[in-house]
């Protein structure tokens, strides 16, 4: 096409900031938007439908029962016709999924919907992260791809900007989805655009070395494995429904949707921020440092009686959740051996078991106890474990 073969577009995407942005609009069309988009959107389906917990948490944990199963598809198979038509055929299917869930009124369509969403952006984040990961190591400049990574804090405060000011009152839950699908498959046509062009990476000739995990590394990816599904467990919980909290408590209402809005403005940077100190001081005291002051966050948002309170946990899990999957990936990858697909199937594995299984027991315990203090304390607890395992692992010190 003649676009591609122009001069100004083949200068365009040989700049690391057009790679960037693509992969940024991206993350926050799939990710911020699809994936997260629940958390708003949950009061008015609640007050709406008036279902209960356990059914609120069973559709959040089939959205992540979808992306973990198209995460590790995607490090696992090899999709014929190149990476850049499966990310917006993947675009596609999670704005679609989004925009139908105001469609109807199904548990079961509900649950269907958010699998096939989660699915959706798991493979968008895959291939995503590969097309521009890959051209900022070919340009050397890959400091850029903190900017890919903010988008899903970017997409995380559109989504909280738009829920309240498209819904008509706080049972309108409709209104809400539909937009949010129309603003998902918008941003496909600059994402595309914008995506790099390439071929798929070769790993051969990598330390000689085929798939595996490297020489003595085997304990410190097992303690990282295991820390990094701890973490899928202690953040998904506030992240699922810390906007429910906010609703249930007239003293915290006021900020129900400004405490969303908050953790999408603290997850932008958090990915820059995170990947500097483990430069720093070395990934594992990292991980550890940032899954401390999360559990912090996440043991305050159930405390409820002040809006501040809530603040600074919605700040705290903003400013740290996306920094742990940075940290998580990239201490998979220096611990593998040749191809790293095999550590970073085991990693998302992990974690995609420890936040499916979160929303569900959140659920299930809330309408036991009428309370969200036990599950947030539980998740806590998760992610104290978590920075004790990773905390002094050998292989991770810093250069």
């Amino acid at each position: 096409m003649a676009q591609e073969t122009s001069p100004a577009v083949k200068s365009l995407h040989r700049h690391p900031a057009a790679a960037a942005l693509g992969g940024f609009l991206a993350l926050a069309a799939a990710l911020g938007i699809g994936r997260f988009v629940y958390t708003p959107i949950l009061p008015y389906m609640s007050a709406g439908l008036e279902i209960g917990k356990s059914e609120a948490g069973l559709v959040a944990s089939a959205n992540f029962l979808g992306y973990l199963l198209g995460a590790l598809a995607a490090v696992k198979t090899v999709f014929p016709g190149g990476r850049r038509p499966w990310l917006l055929g993947a675009l596609g299917l999670s704005a679609l999924t989004t925009g139908a869930m105001a469609l109807t009124a199904s548990m079961s369509a509900f649950l269907m919907l958010r699998f096939a969403g989660g699915a959706a952006s798991a493979l968008v984040m895959v291939f995503a992260s590969a097309l521009v990961l890959d051209r900022l190591s070919a340009l050397n400049r890959p400091g850029w791809a903190a900017v890919l990574y903010a988008g899903v804090g970017g997409g995380i405060a559109v989504s909280a900007l738009v829920v309240p000011g498209v819904a008509s009152g706080g049972d309108d839950w409709q209104r809400p989805w539909l937009v949010s699908g129309a603003i998902a498959a918008a941003a496909m046509i600059p994402a595309w655009w914008l995506a790099p062009r390439g071929e798929e990476p070769s790993f051969a000739g990598r330390s000689g070395v085929g798939p595996g995990v490297a020489a003595g590394a085997g304990r410190p990816l097992r303690r990282f494995v295991l820390a990094y599904g701890l973490f899928g467990f202690g953040y998904v919980v506030t992240a699922t429904f810390v906007s429910d909290m906010a609703r249930m408590n007239p003293i915290l209402r006021p900020a129900e949707h400004l405490v969303w809005l908050w953790v999408g403005l603290t997850a932008a940077p958090s990915v820059a921020l995170w990947t500097w100190a483990g430069r720093r001081w070395g990934n594992g005291r990292s991980f550890a440092a940032a899954c401390l002051l999360e559990a912090v966050g996440v043991a305050l948002s159930a405390a409820g009686g002040d809006v501040r309170i809530l603040l600074l946990a919605a700040g705290l899990l903003g400013g740290t959740f996306m920094g742990l999957t940075a940290l998580g990936l990239v201490s998979a990858r220096q611990l593998s051996a040749g191809d790293p697909r095999r550590a970073l199937a085991l990693m998302t594995a992990s974690f995609g078991a420890g936040q499916m299984i979160g929303p569900s027991i959140a659920g299930v315990l809330y309408d036991l106890f009428g309370s969200y203090l036990f599950p947030s304390l539980l998740a806590a607890a998760a992610l104290v474990l978590a920075a004790a395992l990773t905390v002094r692992p050998p292989s991770l010190a810093a250069p």
